[in-house]
């Protein structure tokens, strides 16, 4: 299924709102000593590169950031597989830190990001524009390499030997970079700042050759096709030339010339001749993302019917899936319900698509077929994602509080970093009259998206509401300590 087929009605992340919120939190006309107070020092190290304290620092900055301003997609199928390609990835990566943030932008260009604190990002679209999984791994091996090269740190110092930054600058502009695109970035910065930052977010020329020379290694020796590399290329610059003098969001920051492809193409057939495959989910997810950016649900369905109408036509299971979800958003339940159960016919034990005919189930109200199916594919799977994750809604939706937030919980013990789930816990315990789990969740999710002051007073809260001899009392005791901290540091 190609991404031809279909438009892109969402909107793109609100640049304007997003530039205000940063220019008022990172403005470069704060005086010296708050900012020095509020965000990690950079460069003046004596030429060596940001210390792993300073990039996880504005690592936090960044993520704080996103959150609060970017649409992201919360989708746990897309989260899973996106996970699960990345960490397949991450074994023959030189990392030395290979715990990762992930984040996916809502948003239908291609995009891909990755900061210090070792955050990797794409935008939704990126699977639209990727018609394999090969071009799709690549962009995100690219990514890694830049990561773990240190490109940033290395691109920083030198900037900052030239025309020192403050790191509110560099904040402001990773953030807009990275889920608006550059022009938004610089726009957001003002003064003599606006062109050294956009200088120092422009990899260069050696560091681009180095990561595409380093990412073609992590293909290869993960199992993935490097000539999906020199492919995706291509994509991009053929995309380029279709939107004329407004390069796509990806090539801002990492500039590609015709020679640079026929340099990655050579590189890429000195491995052989690959012959690695797509898996299956990657075309599933990507069905599921055309569902998302189609222009309307009439059009969605009417391509996937036509497509599956072609004999040579492949991945016609992914079609079929395609198909399901559109009919799903579309509100016809029957048709995609029996679209749904003979794929899972056809393959009784793939996750996704119990959990899709799970959200019909419980789209038709019929909640306790839905609870059952779930039930028994987690007790298959335990502890999976996104089976967890629909039982949460199902039982949300089912008045059950109590079993919501126990299913919840299991998540934000396992997902710690996705503020969308303690949003969720917190509304669940709130259903379940646990007040103080209430304040608990609601104060880890101000920590990540940066109100520190908002989760010291949750946290006293729920300390005021436990007694001081529970056990529980002396946990949230702990966790009110650490924020006070580093609200002492700020």
């Amino acid at each position: 299924m190609t991404s031809e087929r279909f438009g892109h009605s969402r909107p793109r992340t609100p640049a304007l709102a997003l530039v205000m919120t940063l220019v008022m939190l990172f403005a470069p006309m704060v005086p010296t000593q708050a900012q020095q107070r509020d965000l990690p020092s950079i460069g003046g190290l004596g030429g060596g590169l940001l210390s792993d304290r300073m990039e996880d620092d504005i690592g936090r900055q960044v993520m704080a950031s996103i959150r609060r301003s970017a649409n992201q997609i919360h989708d746990p199928l897309v989260a899973e597989y996106l996970t699960s390609v990345i960490y397949r990835l991450v074994p023959y990566t030189p990392l030395s830190n290979r715990e990762l943030t992930i984040v996916v932008i809502d948003d239908p260009a291609i995009n891909a990001f990755a900061v210090p604190g070792n955050i990797v990002g794409v935008n939704g679209g990126l699977f639209l524009h990727a018609r394999t999984e090969q071009q799709f791994g690549s962009v995100l091996a690219h990514e890694l390499a830049h990561l773990s090269q240190r490109h940033f740190a290395r691109r920083l110092e030198q900037q900052e030997r030239s025309a020192p930054l403050t790191a509110a600058g560099i904040i402001a502009g990773i953030v807009l970079t990275a889920v608006t695109g550059s022009d938004a970035g610089i726009a957001a910065i003002m003064g003599t700042q606006a062109l050294s930052v956009q200088n120092m977010l422009a990899y260069s020329r050696s560091h681009e050759q180095e990561a595409d020379r380093v990412g073609l290694d992590i293909m290869a020796d993960s199992g993935l096709d490097p000539r999906g590399m020199p492919e995706m290329f291509e994509v991009m610059m053929r995309q380029s030339r279709l939107q004329g003098n407004r390069v796509p969001e990806y090539l801002s920051t990492h500039p590609l010339t015709e020679s640079r492809v026929a340099d990655t193409r050579s590189r890429a057939a000195q491995y052989g001749t690959g012959g690695a495959s797509d898996t299956h989910e990657y075309h599933l997810v990507r069905s599921r993302l055309q569902v998302r950016y189609a222009r309307n649900l009439g059009e969605a369905i009417e391509a996937f019917e036509s497509y599956l109408g072609q004999p040579e036509a492949g991945q016609k299971e992914a079609a079929r899936y395609g198909l399901a979800v559109a009919l799903l958003a579309n509100g016809t339940y029957p048709r995609a319900r029996t679209l749904l159960e003979r794929l899972l016919d056809d393959s009784p034990n793939r996750i996704t698509y119990q959990v899709t005919l799970a959200e019909v189930l419980q789209a038709q109200g019929d909640l306790s077929e839905a609870r059952a199916l779930m039930e028994t594919a987690l007790r298959r799977n335990p502890g999976n994602y996104p089976i967890t994750d629909r039982l949460a809604h199902i039982e949300n939706e089912a008045g059950n509080g109590s079993q919501a937030a126990d299913y919840l919980r299991t998540l934000t013990r396992d997902h710690p970093q996705r503020e969308d789930l303690w949003l969720r816990l917190a509304e669940a315990e709130g259903m379940a009259r646990n007040i103080v789990g209430v304040h608990r969740a609601r104060a880890e999710y101000d920590i990540l998206v940066g109100d520190l002051e908002s989760a010291q007073r949750q946290l006293r809260q729920a300390q005021e509401r436990v007694p001081a001899t529970a056990p529980l009392h002396q946990v949230i005791s702990e966790r009110l300590t650490e924020v006070s901290r580093r609200l002492s540091q700020s």
